[in-house]
């Protein structure tokens, strides 16, 4: 490569941080809430499922911003809504009235509402979503988007027809060590990148000891927490916190996290819009017998591109990592090597030996502010007030990351089938049993939605 370090640091100077600017200036300059704001100054937010991510999310937006005025919360939990409403009046006690709804719909007819956060297990996602876009809502949606492949599809469809501003909650999208990570990767310092290596390791993702069925919680609405999925009795441990690790309600570690990393590689080659030429994915659930949990405690999926690889590996219920890194993508090339988590990055230079020197000088290693979640939030925002549909993470970016998640998840469950995707039709090319898999089946009488 013929890239100086000089030249380097020049061309990042004049990239860095263009997401970050903004939101960082956003931030800034509304650092405190204002007493009062007549109602046409205010972004009015309603929450849909208040107990862990929706609420940092709706907090993040609040102190972000004054305009921003919290609406509605609801929640199936009557205990987690009580809680959640008394946080924000002891936090934000010139907010205004807050209601509370145990029925998503009502804040979707409440025309005096215009943006929702959709924070609900990821079985719920598509229906909220098509609904929020019909009712003509500002959207801040978590990840992943759906829980099936055929719901990504039409979540995406949804958006383009009715034209929303939607917002995926893929935050690392807006971190100041993933902007700069894309700087340096993209700059072609590292020389040609042929392999992108994730891992995840995390001990929650094994699940937790089994416990057996009891009855539903006062104050839970059960069967509206199950929705759309198949009616069946209560066990905490496939209840709140839990549920990502039942294929009914989520995927797992790789739709947990996958969907961030996986993402970052998806950027990094300038794929987003691309589906691999074929997926495979092997793994079990080797250890850790006596958790509650279905979906895989290890497991290694490989995305195969024209001339490039990415590959996934995940060992539930362990702390440590490549780099000492719990958690990281590593983008490796011809001539370095860049290696990144939320803390941020460092670089590793290729020694030559027939120049008898490293490829390039050492670039200095960066921590990053950690306030990914913030700067995204703070940019959702200032797309609303421009009316700007092109947000920090697209649905587009959201369904491009949904997909390879879950085609790993099939793969594996279908024993290692190699997979391969047709954008097109949106099927597997010929494999029935994958096929059968892309679609949920919605108990009745929630139903599919057409667009």
């Amino acid at each position: 490569m013929k890239n100086t370090r000089r030249e380097f640091i020049k061309t990042s100077a004049s990239l860095t941080g263009l997401g970050v600017v903004a939101a960082g200036d956003l931030l800034a300059a509304s650092s405190k809430r204002e007493t009062k704001k007549t109602p046409s100054d205010q972004i009015r937010v309603a929450l849909i499922g208040c107990k862990n991510q929706g609420y940092t999310n709706l907090t993040s937006m609040m102190r972000n911003d004054s305009s921003v005025v919290c609406a509605a919360l609801v929640d199936v939990d009557g205990n987690i809504l009580n809680g959640r409403l008394a946080d924000l009046q002891k936090e934000f006690p010139n907010n205004g009235k807050i209601e509370t709804y145990a029925d998503y719909r009502k804040v979707l007819d409440d025309k005096s509402i215009d943006t929702v956060i959709i924070a609900t297990p990821d079985h719920w996602h598509c229906l909220q979503f098509v609904e929020a876009c019909q009712a003509g809502k500002n959207i801040l949606v978590e990840k992943p988007i759906s829980n099936y492949m055929a719901e990504a599809e039409t979540m995406l469809a949804a958006a383009k027809k009715y034209n929303n501003i939607v917002c995926v909650n893929q935050h690392q999208r807006s971190g100041e060590e993933w902007i700069k990570s894309m700087e340096i990767v993209k700059s072609g310092i590292l020389g040609k990148i042929t392999r992108v290596d994730i891992w995840a390791n995390f001990g929650y993702a094994v699940g937790n000891p089994i416990v057996t069925d009891s009855a539903v919680p006062q104050g839970v609405d059960f069967d509206k927490w199950l929705g759309p999925a198949k009616k069946r009795t209560f066990n905490e441990r496939r209840f709140h916190g839990f549920w990502r690790m039942f294929w009914d309600y989520g995927g797992g570690l790789m739709t947990d996290w996958g969907v961030h990393l996986l993402d970052m590689g998806m950027w990094a080659m300038d794929a987003e819009g691309m589906m691999p030429n074929q997926v495979y994915s092997n793994g079990g659930r080797f250890a850790f017998l006596d958790r509650a949990s279905e979906t895989a405690s290890t497991q290694t999926a490989i995305y195969q591109f024209d001339d490039w690889q990415m590959t996934w590996s995940q060992n539930a219920g362990v702390q440590t990592g490549p780099y000492g890194r719990l958690y990281g993508v590593a983008f490796i090339g011809t001539d370095g090597t860049l290696v990144a988590d939320r803390d941020g990055y460092e670089v590793f230079p290729e020694w030559s030996n027939d120049l008898g020197r490293f490829m390039f000088e050492p670039v200095p290693k960066f921590e990053g502010d950690k306030r990914s979640q913030d700067h995204h939030t703070a940019a959702f925002i200032k797309c609303i007030k421009e009316g700007n549909r092109n947000t920090p993470c697209t649905i587009q970016v959201g369904r491009d990351a949904a997909l390879l998640a879950h085609m790993a998840n099939i793969s594996y469950r279908l024993g290692g089938a190699p997979l391969v995707y047709d954008d097109n039709t949106q099927r597997f090319i010929d494999n029935d049993k994958a096929n059968a898999m892309l679609f949920p089946k919605y108990r009745a009488p929630y139903r599919f939605p057409v667009i």
